[in-house]
């Protein structure tokens, strides 16, 4: 559990804290019954428990990455309330005794690992952004970052990536969309005329992380791309769920096509599992 914070700072630095609510699938009878019985705090998971609260609600606590005050991160609490042999308490009120016996040290996730379960969790992470980890690839495919266009001059070649946040197509714009993505610096907005729309739209709609190519707008401080070219960047997110490494590729895996470079029939070579792999790191909102 999060321990309290004072004025939002600690130890000097601002901090954030993340109500229960936006935990998936997590009740509102169950946020309520463990501040209703919270007292001091919560020394184990089988207070918890004695609490009232089920194994279900702890997996979705476990799955937020909640039990850190425990000293247990995601995997090992997940493994903690998923143990079968434990002892329950025999009187409501009194504390069960932990689990006998050694504990498992599981394996420590990966920090990218984290984020991917943050976002399917809570559809956001304090730890880092996606794109972070894949900076170093896309600095390879001269994206620039969302902050750095607040510098770019009126009228230059640019190609942003980002992770597609909101879809516009307002009735009133004669057929032109707006779409704003985000990388670890920021937003940044694009401008989609017709023509780039109906040549790109698979793309445009489907991706999850959406790379283009276009020239800086500026007006006054408004900073938007008008696109010219656009690319399904979502099989890179893959590497964040699963990777031996960072940005390492696994074993028979095949090599993500370089950004830049990717053709129409590009687009349908991703698998079943690359695209539920982008999805967990939630959905854009779109509006029409």
């Amino acid at each position: 559990m999060p321990l309290p914070l004072r004025g939002g700072v600690r130890g000097g630095v601002c901090a954030v804290r993340l109500g229960f609510r936006l935990i998936a699938s997590f009740r509102a009878e169950d946020a309520l019954l463990l501040l209703r019985h919270r007292g001091a705090g919560y020394a184990t998971l089988n207070a918890l428990r004695d609490a009232g609260l089920t194994d279900a609600a702890l997996e979705r606590l476990a799955d937020a990455d909640a039990f850190r005050s425990l000293g247990l991160d995601r995997r090992q609490a997940l493994w903690e309330v998923s143990t079968k042999d434990r002892p329950q308490a025999l009187f409501e009120g009194h504390t069960a005794p932990d689990a006998l016996g050694e504990a498992v040290q599981l394996p420590l996730l990966l920090e990218s690992e984290h984020v991917v379960q943050d976002y399917n969790a809570q559809g956001l992470s304090l730890k880092a952004h996606p794109l972070h980890f894949l900076r170093p690839e896309l600095d390879r495919g001269l994206c620039v970052r969302a902050i750095d266009l607040l510098t770019i001059p009126h009228g230059t070649p640019v190609r942003v990536a980002g992770l597609v946040l909101v879809r516009q197509r307002p009735g009133t714009a004669k057929g032109v969309w707006f779409m704003t993505l985000e990388d670890e610096t920021g937003t940044c907005n694009l401008v989609l005329f017709p023509q780039v729309v109906e040549t790109y739209k698979r793309r445009i709609v489907g991706a999850r992380l959406f790379v283009a190519d276009g020239t800086v707008q500026r007006e006054g401080i408004v900073v938007h791309v008008i696109v010219k070219k656009g690319w399904d960047g979502s099989r890179l997110l893959k590497k964040l769920a699963s990777p031996p490494g960072p940005l390492s590729k696994g074993a028979g895996e095949e090599p993500t096509p370089e950004l830049g470079k990717v053709s129409r029939a590009d687009e349908g070579k991703s698998s079943m599992e690359d695209q539920r792999k982008a999805k967990e790191l939630g959905k854009s909102r779109d509006f029409r």
